[in-house]
């Protein structure tokens, strides 16, 4: 009777949680869809002020100072960096600290860009004076386009929303989105328009898995290892023993006029043992494979990673010219974060 009434128990606790789980993927879903429609949306809303903006901001010799206040505050930041990132000359001057002496750093050549979802906030419309005082134009991401800040700005990029996604339509939600969507719409025109480059980009990224990728060249990764290189009368003995010094699991082989004419691999070495039994006989060219894959010394290192994954290689000849420069090994490029 008690194992009866535990399993019932047991059986309404499960059915109770499985309800709980459907509630909140029907809660995730309702968010994301809608958070979508608002974006979807917010495409039609580009306006001619975008346009003018764009044209102004690239010929323009000052920054974009980025500015709002709240969840806007988050916004601006993320939008800045992005600002940064891709050739356009940034500031995040957060809207509480601007009246505060922060907008010091507005300079005369430099245009403003507020966020903001009502465009009537207290800091807002205590900022947006002194900003005009400073003789700058002031461009605002706003959802109303009849507020305070639609009002005063020079420019009005239309962020609006039919609503938010939470219950009572209040917390920041979709307006963030949109709002986001907009300043990385800003970024990516003005990208565009500067024929900004990979290497440019690349320039602005030097740290990291992303620097690493586009700017870490086979040149930097042969320092790292030793050169072995053997001649292709070399004994198999010799190749084992060049192999293992140089831990790069491979040896270019060189013909008498010291030109690459071959490569052997450790998989080279085990196939020879496999087939013969009388390898001090053997030489490099006998086991050596003719035709290696190789590289021309400059190319970027994520070219080498790309080049070793089509021909399910571990290691790869740098050349210069016709020298051997060096090997660039998988584990290179692994230790550098370009995976």
């Amino acid at each position: 009777m008690i194992l009866y009434l535990y399993n019932i128990k047991f059986f309404h606790l499960k059915k109770r949680h499985l309800k709980i789980v459907k509630n909140i993927n029907s809660i995730a879903k309702h968010v994301i869809l809608n958070e979508s429609f608002a974006l979807k949306n917010s495409s039609t809303l580009i306006n001619s002020d975008f346009e003018q903006f764009v044209l102004d901001l690239i010929n323009s010799k000052g920054r974009v100072v980025v500015t709002g206040i709240g969840k806007s505050a988050i916004i601006a930041s993320n939008i800045s960096a992005t600002f940064n990132s891709t050739g356009t000359p940034s500031l995040y001057m957060h809207a509480g600290d601007a009246i505060h002496g922060d907008i010091g750093m507005i300079c005369e050549d430099d245009m403003v860009l507020c966020i903001s979802k009502s465009g009537d906030t207290a800091e807002i419309k205590a900022l947006v004076p002194f900003i005009k005082r400073r003789g700058v134009k002031l461009a605002a991401i706003v959802s109303n386009m009849n507020s305070y800040l639609a009002k005063q700005s020079d420019y009005v990029l239309d962020g609006s929303i039919e609503k938010e996604v939470c219950p009572n339509n209040i917390v920041p939600t979709a307006s963030t989105i949109v709002h986001l969507a907009l300043g990385h719409a800003l970024a990516i025109c003005l990208l565009e328009l500067r024929n900004f480059s990979l290497e440019d980009y690349a320039k602005l990224h030097p740290g990291g898995s992303i620097g690493n990728r586009l700017y870490l060249r086979v040149d930097d990764l042969i320092l790292l290892n030793e050169k072995p290189v053997l001649r292709e009368d070399a004994s198999v003995r010799d190749v084992i023993v060049e192999i293992s010094a140089k831990r790069l699991g491979a040896v270019a082989v060189l013909d008498q006029n010291d030109n690459l004419c071959g490569i052997i691999t450790d998989g080279d070495l085990r196939r020879m043992l496999e087939k013969s039994t009388r390898w001090e006989q053997t030489c490099a060219r006998d086991i050596m494979s003719k035709k290696p894959i190789t590289m021309e010394i400059g190319n970027y290192a994520a070219n080498a990673l790309h080049v070793m994954q089509q021909h399910s290689i571990t290691q790869i000849i740098i050349m210069d010219k016709n020298t051997v420069a060096g090997f660039v090994h998988l584990h290179d490029i692994l230790k550098k974060g370009i995976i």
